[in-house]
């Protein structure tokens, strides 16, 4: 009996202990079960909660960082010409980006991009497509065909987004004058960037001075010259003598301001506004008024038979005409040593004065960021007089350049240079109680001047029959690295009408023109200038309807008494020599 209660204990015991071997193997599976369970459930959460919204966070700061550095400006106000004509705009574009981790074979979409955008290379485009960010630009304000076909390659990586875009309907024809946005609408240069404020801020259009017929037949004119004299570039104004007003302004080279990052820096620099050249003998102008201001006889006498030694300066006439000079023969002739003369008798102090009253000594009040700042002697030693009566040691902007000489032809009163309508809502420079910088009397001798310059003098190809046009030329020779160099000049013409009461300035500058067969290789602004001034007047007058007059005034006339002819200067040659 004990035996067999040994043996029933014994089983029962080994029952009980493989039940609890058996029991600890199950808790052990389901905790192993268990972990796993929380592991994939974590993982989970993981993948759709935490990366969700890590990713999320991502895009959403991708998106908020392009918002603050991309959002374009809406609303930027249209810029008109004076008649109302549409020189710049703002319309809605698409612009395409990518978010690269949705693009499963950049490659192909790369290809596909470069067929549809031949500027761009493929290289670029993989590069930008397989890019860590979530939000890569691939191309700015796309054509309507090139949105179309993005459409139809099918890449859920590419996405669109709405922009607005500054549309120039001319082109490159006014592009210094308006200058050009950045892709996000900023103003960069020009009336974009000198009033990008009020462009950004006003429903209202931005009616500028300008006229965009003379715009165009300026710049025709102009780009014929460069051409045609192989010249390095040009500058050219019309201006409105009696209120300032810039009717046409150019700048050659120029450049497309849709593509403005594409221009190299001679194209964007502004050579009427920005750059100050010596004006050679345009010049003059200036000189010969303030003369006039403190003595208006014209019967004043210069001896121009020898060059003038200032230390180691020399003062020569390009056209010696080596004899007694009258005022007006001074002037006609264009003779740098009558006109040292002639600064040397204004006196320093006086002169100087004269020049800060134009407006010549400081930057111009035009209303651009691009203004130049006039190039003076420093220290203005009795030399610099002599040599700045005749422009030269001294460089100005051509819009100052303009606006000095239309401040003397308009009757004596200085006007501002402007390119604003006054209606545009702006306040712009006012001309109303301007400084009068001469009498009418030295205004109307200046008149007469200029008048002769053209019948009898320099500016003869400037000449257009009926319009009664009074002028000025300049040339002035460059500064290269061992001096002036005669080779390289800047040839212009300063031309007014009509000449008995002007209405109109038309300035031209050519730089580094050449001589051509039908100039005899001259290159001076009597050749290259002036006939270029001529061609923009007889396209003004074509346009604004201006009637030819049916009878000269002749307002030079009555200075012909004080200048002597060719045959009585030859005359006068042989009866010299006959008396030795």
């Amino acid at each position: 009996m004990r035996n067999i209660a040994r043996r029933t204990f014994h089983m029962t015991g080994s029952r009980s202990g493989a039940l609890e071997m058996a029991r600890g193997r199950l808790v052990i599976i389901s905790a192993v079960f268990i972990l796993a369970y929380l592991i994939l459930a974590l993982r989970a959460f993981d993948l759709s909660i935490i990366q969700g919204e890590l990713q999320g966070a991502e895009e959403r700061l991708a998106r908020a960082e392009h918002s603050e550095q991309k959002t374009p400006y809406a609303g930027r106000g249209d810029i008109v010409d004076r008649n109302g004509i549409l020189l710049a705009r703002s319309i809605q574009t698409v612009s395409l980006y990518a978010d690269p981790k949705l693009i499963e074979k950049p490659d192909d979409v790369a290809h596909d991009l470069q067929t549809i955008f031949a500027d761009m290379s493929y290289g670029d485009l993989l590069q930008k497509l397989q890019s860590n960010n979530r939000f890569v630009w691939i191309k700015r304000n796309i054509t309507p065909d090139d949105h179309h076909q993005i459409l139809l390659s099918g890449h859920p990586g590419l996405q669109f987004k709405t922009e607005m875009r500054r549309i120039y309907p001319h082109g490159d024809l006014a592009s210094h004058l308006l200058g050009y946005t950045s892709l996000d609408m900023k103003g960069l240069s020009g009336v974009e960037g000198a009033f990008d404020t009020f462009l950004t801020s006003k429903e209202t259009a931005l009616h500028l001075t300008v006229d965009v017929r003379l715009q165009h037949g300026l710049r025709k004119a102009m780009a014929g010259a460069v051409q045609k004299h192989k010249a390095k570039g040009a500058a050219g104004i019309v201006m409105d003598v009696t209120n300032g007003e810039i009717l046409a302004a150019v700048s050659l080279p120029d450049f497309d301001p849709h593509r403005a990052g594409q221009a190299i820096q001679k194209e964007k620099f502004n050579r009427y506004a920005l750059g100050v050249y010596e004006p050679g003998s345009t010049f003059k102008i200036f000189s010969t008024a303030a003369l006039l201001e403190s003595n208006n006889s014209l019967s004043q006498r210069f001896d121009a038979r020898e060059p003038i030694k200032v230390g180691r300066h020399t003062i020569n006439d390009f056209h010696a005409e080596k004899r007694v000079l009258t005022l007006p023969e001074v002037f006609m002739h264009s003779s740098n040593i009558g006109s040292a003369l002639m600064g040397q008798k204004v006196g320093t102090e006086r002169l100087k004065s004269f020049y800060k009253d134009l407006g010549l000594l400081k930057p111009s009040d035009l209303e651009l960021l691009e203004k130049g700042k006039p190039l003076i002697p420093d220290p203005w030693r009795e030399v610099n007089t002599l040599t700045a009566s005749f422009g030269h040691g001294i460089a100005v902007s051509p819009v100052q350049l303009v606006a000095a000489a239309s401040s003397i032809v308009n009757g004596g009163l200085y006007i501002t240079p402007t390119m604003i309508l006054p209606h545009s809502g702006l306040q712009n420079a006012s001309n109303a109680e301007s400084l009068r910088i001469v009498s009418p009397q030295t205004a109307h001798r200046m008149r007469q001047l200029l008048r002769l310059v053209v019948t009898d003098g320099t500016g003869s190809k400037a000449d257009v029959k009926g319009y009664e046009v009074g002028g000025k030329t300049g040339t002035a020779e460059k500064i290269g690295p061992d001096g002036y160099d005669s080779d390289r000049l800047i040839s212009s013409f300063l031309g007014v009408f009509p000449a008995s009461e002007p209405r109109y300035a038309v300035y031209v500058m050519v730089d580094e023109p050449k001589g051509t067969k039908e100039t005899f290789g001259f290159a001076t602004g009597g050749w290259v200038a002036a006939p270029t001034v001529a061609q923009v007047i007889e396209h003004m007058a074509v346009l604004l309807k201006i009637p030819p007059q049916s009878k000269d005034k002749n307002i030079a006339a009555p200075l012909k008494a004080l200048v002597k002819s060719k045959d009585q200067i030859e005359a006068e040659r042989k009866a010299a020599l006959a008396s030795y």
